[in-house]
């Protein structure tokens, strides 16, 4: 947290030094900012904050990649003449423990259209999903587990 933080106030010293507040400048001056902290490795930063924020944007990628596509999906289902969904919930065994990744994982699946996550059991080790075509409740929960919950804990572990 204390890289990003260094990283930001670089960038807004780039900024500032530079004269310009532009997009693409902000943009190289984050990137400068992490190579300086890449440089001084050990106490700020170094190639372990390097990699979140790969993984954070490979996260990122990920999510607006699935949003696209399955609001493609949910609108070729709604504009279809016959209606051959199989909505249902189904219970996905959860792998990640810590709260922010939970609500994470929760908020991204019900941010995507077509799914909705209802509710976390007690123990913390159960989120159940509804889906708007549940037809192959195992193929659904490998999608999740394989995209998102992987995508998750690489950028926050």
């Amino acid at each position: 947290m204390i890289a990003l933080l260094l990283n930001l106030l670089l960038t807004i010293a780039w900024a500032a030094v530079s004269g310009s507040t532009s997009p693409h400048n902000l943009v190289l001056g984050f990137v400068l900012g992490a190579v300086a902290l890449l440089v001084v490795r050990e106490p700020y930063g170094g190639a372990g904050y390097l990699r979140r924020c790969w993984a954070i944007l490979s996260l990122i990628l990920l999510f607006l990649k699935e949003l696209s596509l399955s609001a493609l999906r949910v609108a070729a289902t709604v504009l279809s003449p016959k209606l051959t969904i199989k909505p249902g919930i189904f219970a996905f065994p959860l792998t990640v423990d810590r709260d922010f990744e939970i609500a994470l994982l929760a908020n991204m699946i019900t941010l995507t259209p077509g799914t909705l996550s209802v509710d976390v059991s007690d123990d913390r080790r159960i989120l159940y999903v509804h889906a708007l075509d549940c037809s192959d409740p195992d193929k659904a929960r490998r999608d999740i587990a394989d995209g998102f919950e992987r995508k998750i804990m690489e950028a926050f572990r």
